[in-house]
């Protein structure tokens, strides 16, 4: 079996971390990028993307498959059938707190069956080149809510040593 052949851990990733947020009390928000094959209301869709509120509160029927996430949900007070396949998902976060797991976009190729027995190496392209089978993307550099980007290799600041008493910390005994 080929590398690419293998099943995505997107799903069970989103299952786990579905799971995490609800266990600790948390509401689990995705984010995903809308194409036409999502289907949610398109006039809650800024920029082609679209938070959904996941919580068991929210939703109805909710089943998280490995191909497709789908339940129903109430916008502005009128129900609608959600359906969201996982590789649209780019993100679950909890809202409490931010914590979560971004994930790349997957690149929705459509290739004719004899397109797809050319091989990058064949067609002498690379990569992401039209006539490339293959695609790669690198790492994702994850922006934080104010905007700020911070390098993996940086190390964070460190507090300044606490002043005042020389030695150890002690602690007093109290009965």
């Amino acid at each position: 079996m080929k590398p690419q052949e293998f099943p995505s851990t997107r799903p069970y990733l989103i299952r786990a971390l579905y799971e995490w947020c609800t266990d600790n009390g948390f509401t689990p928000y995705l984010v995903v990028r809308v194409n036409e094959s999502v289907q949610v209301p398109r006039e809650y869709v800024n920029n082609g993307e679209i938070v959904l509120n996941a919580s068991y509160d929210a939703t109805s029927g909710l089943q998280l498959g490995n191909d497709f996430i789908e339940f129903k949900a109430r916008f502005g007070g009128r129900p609608h059938d959600i359906m969201v396949p996982v590789r649209r998902v780019v993100a679950i976060y909890a809202r409490e707190n931010g914590q979560g797991m971004a994930f790349p976009l997957e690149e929705e190729v459509s290739v004719s069956p004899a397109a797809a027995v050319v091989s990058s190496e064949d067609s002498g392209a690379g990569p992401g080149v039209p006539g490339s089978t293959v695609s790669e993307r690198g790492p994702v550099q994850l922006q934080s809510v104010d905007g700020s980007v911070s390098d993996a290799h940086e190390e964070a600041p460190r507090p300044p040593p606490p002043t005042g008493g020389a030695g150890r910390p002690s602690l007093k005994r109290i009965k």
